[in-house]
């Protein structure tokens, strides 16, 4: 409820401006933006929740008449590890087949009510449409479907076989195909090169407008079979955005495993009876998990700017502070 406020004092002049219907807002909105962000804080929901429970517990004594009637630790351990379980294969299922539907629901409520679609130019973009097939263009409009300065190469084990170059490149969506003005094509064989020229030339290319205009902040829209299928298809087409896209894939199955690892560092922690009480195990397990969501932003900027392997930069922090959790657990009063 805190978010959702908020959120709506911020957008509320856009509200006003474009007048969205209110069941629009409840439905096409707020409907998708909740699980949205329950699923992103649901680590941190549970931490708190484990510390909170737990050190009430332990200031009681509970935790020691628990131990002293003769339950292990590790019986004791068993009930917040299986709700974890249960929590973190939720967060899966949202994360890889839930959220990324209600999120394209959002984002087409955004583009219309409050964002706008983002329209402007691409530059430079290299995309091997097939297997020895690079396709370049200088300049691209995305507003218009529109390229400056085309090229189309070909390429055996020998090298070049043909070229194709263009002026212009536009899209004919009537026909589903694209037309190169002012076109120069060059055949390269073993007896030597054959140019041919001509104002305009309609061909069908492996390409559609949407492959000039990825956006990372697509991922979210994808559930986890259609990211793959898509990271495959941008390696085989050397996308420069490819590394974000991984990242986004190893950080669907790395993050639910946060709430079982937060899950025994707060167990760990907060057993213990402490004089400060439940406010001095909060504070130190609250700093903790700060430390844990920091680190993950530090390693994927690193996965994302830098030749970090994306599985990498995703595990780190999980590997770091499982092992924390580990010792923690180790050294708890048992």
């Amino acid at each position: 409820m805190i978010i959702i406020i908020f959120d709506f004092s911020e957008k509320v002049d856009d509200f006003i401006e474009k007048k969205p219907s209110t069941h629009a807002i409840i439905f096409e909105y707020y409907f998708n933006f909740i699980p949205f962000f329950i699923n992103k804080f649901s680590a941190l929901f549970t931490f708190i929740s484990v510390i909170f429970f737990t050190s009430k517990m332990a200031s009681d004594t509970e935790i020691i008449a628990i131990l002293n009637s003769g339950v292990s630790y590790r019986r004791l351990l068993r009930p917040y590890l299986m709700a974890a379980t249960f929590i973190a294969l939720l967060s899966f299922i949202l994360t890889n087949f839930i959220i990324p539907e209600t999120s394209e629901n959002m984002h087409e409520f955004q583009k219309k009510y409050l964002k706008g679609e983002k329209i402007g130019n691409r530059g430079n973009i290299h995309i091997q449409v097939d297997p020895g097939v690079f396709a370049y263009v200088e300049t691209y409009n995305i507003k218009e479907n529109s390229g400056f300065r085309f090229a189309l190469e070909k390429f055996n084990e020998k090298g070049m076989t043909s070229k194709l170059t263009g002026d212009y490149i536009r899209w004919d969506s009537t026909n589903q195909r694209w037309t190169v003005e002012n076109w120069v094509k060059r055949i390269i064989t073993d007896k030597g090169e054959k140019i041919t020229k001509g104002a305009k030339f309609d061909t069908t290319l492996k390409l559609t407008p949407d492959d000039f205009n990825i956006d990372v902040d697509y991922a979210v829209y994808m559930n986890y079979s259609e990211l793959r299928d898509f990271i495959d298809t941008e390696k085989m087409r050397g996308s420069g955005s490819l590394m974000k896209f991984q990242v986004e894939k190893h950080s669907r199955i790395a993050f639910p495993f946060a709430t079982i690892i937060l899950t025994v560092i707060g167990v760990s922690l907060s057993s213990r009876k402490v004089r400060g009480g439940i406010g001095l195990n909060l504070g130190i397990g609250i700093t903790i998990c700060f430390a844990f969501i920091l680190f993950m932003q530090v390693t994927t900027v690193f996965a994302t700017f830098s030749n970090l392997p994306p599985v990498v930069a995703v595990w780190i922090p999980n590997v770091l502070f499982g092992l924390l959790g580990i010792y923690l657990l180790k050294v708890a009063p048992k």
